[in-house]
């Protein structure tokens, strides 16, 4: 335990605390896919919310037709205000294509079409639905600096199971690049990205009007594109991260089509992008073995601390994950972020309605 400020204000849980926070002006937003469905982690993630009592839990599903009746039939059956937003149907797909919005699908493209609905709140708060150790006091942490000064407020938390370290790509790739980075250029923007304990989190709050803001990448970049964002709606001093303890959640292997490598390569693409939009001039000649140098000596700092610990680590297969992700370190193609709802025509009532008239059409 410590308690240490960082660059952004930082709450310890330090008494194991659920704070008071406005849960009844707040939208929970619980991205899901079809694999989720019944599952014993999403159960507890709903039981709990239910003692939160949110004024409404946006659930875009990522569902097959089939599917997604019985899932939504499920969803409900929860004491819970849910609203289900099915992201696959055909009226939705249509509609985001009349207004130019039609592109690659994923977690990020499933959270944007949701931040529209859920900013009819006051407050937004987006989490994961695989977290086998999810919390009812998870909310109110990310809520409460909300209402202390602050707009914006992310997650953090320990990633340590079957006596090993995970958060792989958070250690292995995104902590180590951004601070090869930072080497390079002493810029804000990359200041702030390294101040946040675990930014690939996916647990974060945000007032409305910031949640407006946001433009979202459409798939594995959607954390690093919110924390860019942030940072230009609320800088510093406006944004917080928050202890919410340690986390179990599912674990991906490091190849194969949604594998950490293919992960790499989208938060990678989406911080260059990011970097190239506040004049930062990344080499990317160069950036491969600096960032090789930077992270092999994290390895040793992982190896020691798993040592200290008495937890068990494999400093090969660390490093050839290292190698992995070296791959992704090139110049961003085109930009497919989704923008900002504040900046589109298309408005969240009509997003609602056909995500709505699809999935009655399933029944």
């Amino acid at each position: 335990m410590e308690y240490v400020q960082e660059r952004v204000t930082t709450l310890h849980d330090f008494r194991d605390p659920t704070p008071d926070a406005p849960t009844d002006r707040t939208a929970v937003v619980v991205p899901m896919t079809e694999r989720e469905y019944d599952g014993l982690a999403v159960e507890r993630v709903l039981s709990e919310l239910e003692a939160v009592d949110p004024a409404r839990v946006v659930v875009p599903l990522r569902a097959s037709a089939e599917q997604v009746g019985p899932f939504a039939d499920w969803l409900t059956s929860f004491e819970l205000p849910v609203e289900v937003l099915w992201c696959g149907g055909p009226r939705l797909a249509d509609l985001l294509a009349d207004h130019g919005l039609d592109g690659e699908r994923g977690k990020g493209r499933d959270v944007w079409l949701a931040l529209g609905r859920a900013t009819i709140e006051e407050y937004v708060v987006v989490h994961d639905a695989d977290t086998k150790t999810y919390s009812r006091s998870d909310v109110p942490r990310l809520l409460f600096p909300l209402t202390h000064g602050h707009e914006f407020s992310k997650g953090y938390y320990a990633r340590i199971e079957d006596n090993r370290l995970y958060g792989r790509l958070l250690r292995l790739f995104y902590a180590p690049l951004v601070r090869t980075l930072l080497d390079e250029h002493d810029a804000p923007l990359l200041r702030y990205l390294d101040a946040f304990r675990y930014a690939l989190a996916g647990e974060f709050a945000a007032t409305s009007d910031v949640a407006r803001q946001l433009r979202v990448a459409r798939t594995w970049g959607l954390e690093v594109s919110t924390l860019c964002d942030a940072f230009d709606a609320v800088g510093f001093d406006g944004s917080a991260q928050v202890d919410l303890g340690a986390y179990e959640h599912d674990h991906r292997s490091v190849g194969g089509p949604t594998g950490l490598s293919e992960m790499s390569g989208a938060v990678g693409a989406t911080l260059f992008r990011a970097l190239e939009e506040h004049g930062i001039d990344v080499d990317y000649a160069t950036l491969p073995e600096q960032y090789r140098e930077v992270a092999e000596r994290s390895v040793e700092q992982y190896a020691v601390d798993a040592a200290f610990n008495g937890l068990d680590y494999d400093r090969d297969a660390e490093t050839e994950q290292i190698e992995s992700y070296a791959t992704a370190l090139r110049a961003p193609g085109t930009d497919t972020r989704l923008p900002a709802w504040d900046a589109v025509s298309l408005t969240p009532e009509a997003v609602f309605d056909a995500a709505t008239e699809d999935l009655k059409e399933t029944r």
